[in-house]
């Protein structure tokens, strides 16, 4: 009860969806990407959920050497959970999606529970002029594409980052994922609590209605009780809506501009503004949003002087 009516905010400032053509605010550099979480942390993420990109082209950039510069500005500026993908971008074998998290041992990774279609392509019918060419790209060949995420790929990354205690965000885009996740729970391959991401609104997963959002949260109750922790994030404009729905269900948030690049209709907005919105919103439901270090209690993480930077 110690942590009763605390929100952990996550704030994922670029991913590898959203595209530089699509909007000035979206963080490439890695002095782009540190004031990015920077700035997230003090309107009040508690954790930062990061990616890398080529700094001339805005590319999706998985190497080391992309990471470290801005993984060592946060944790040297903020207090902030750093949670590194394993996600990464298209066309990237597992090892090279697990790489820059097996070197830093961050606090957190992400980890996707299931192979699935990854539909992009949509977003073609909005952008028509693009700085680079690999951008038009990769949006259509999100066509045909399937997101490889496969038990035996799953167990080396949980086995690899468990071994230097990393625990995960799970992201699950469908119901599928949470039983899936229920299987390594039951093989003792992760262990409690769960920190559960329910994705909502990529063309392939799940979509934003609220039935979907009762459904996924009914399911992963049934499934996992007392042994997780929930957190949501909505894809597109469905954003905040989503955040609301959790917040007021007693969940967690996920925003930024890996999810969103939005405000508000017509709006392009920051991540820091995306965190202020959600704050505003949980706090407006009376509710408290965690500290870093808060959240490290509720998740039971192994603390930041254990991150290899």
């Amino acid at each position: 009860m110690e942590h009763e009516g605390k929100v952990i905010i996550t704030c994922a400032v670029t991913g590898s969806i959203h595209t530089p053509s699509m909007s000035e605010h979206l963080p490439v550099t890695a002095d782009q990407i540190a004031a990015a979480a920077i700035g997230a942390v003090e309107a009040g993420a508690a954790i930062v959920h990061l990616h890398a990109r080529d700094p001339g082209t805005g590319r999706p950039d998985q190497t080391v050497a992309a990471y470290e510069p801005f993984v060592k500005a946060i944790k040297q500026r903020t207090d902030a959970v750093i949670n590194i993908t394993t996600g990464a971008g298209h066309g990237m074998t597992l090892e090279q999606r697990l790489e820059p998290a097996r070197v830093f041992s961050p606090e957190v990774a992400s980890l996707n529970m299931g192979s699935m279609n990854f539909g992009l392509f949509p977003m073609l019918n909005r952008y028509k002029e693009f700085k680079h060419e690999w951008e038009r790209t990769a949006l259509e060949n999100s066509r045909d594409f399937v997101f490889r995420n496969t038990f035996a790929d799953i167990e080396h990354v949980l086995t690899t980052l468990s071994a230097q205690d990393t625990r995960f965000e799970f992201e699950c885009y469908d119901t599928g994922h949470l039983y899936t996740l229920r299987h390594f729970l039951d093989r003792g391959l992760v262990k409690p609590p769960l920190f559960i991401q329910s994705v909502f609104g990529i063309l392939g997963g799940i979509g934003t209605h609220a039935e979907d959002v009762m459904h996924m949260r009914r399911t992963a109750d049934r499934l996992f009780g007392d042994q997780y922790r929930w957190s949501v994030l909505g894809a597109g404009r469905s954003q905040m809506r989503i955040a609301a729905m959790a917040a007021a269900m007693g969940g967690n948030v996920r925003v930024g501009l890996e999810d969103s690049l939005w405000k508000g209709h017509g709006q392009l907005a920051t991540n820091q503004e995306q965190v202020h919105a959600a704050r505003q919103i949980i706090e407006g439901l009376g509710l408290t949003v965690a500290t870093p270090d808060e959240a490290r209690e509720i998740l039971q993480l192994k603390g930041a002087h254990r991150v290899n930077i």
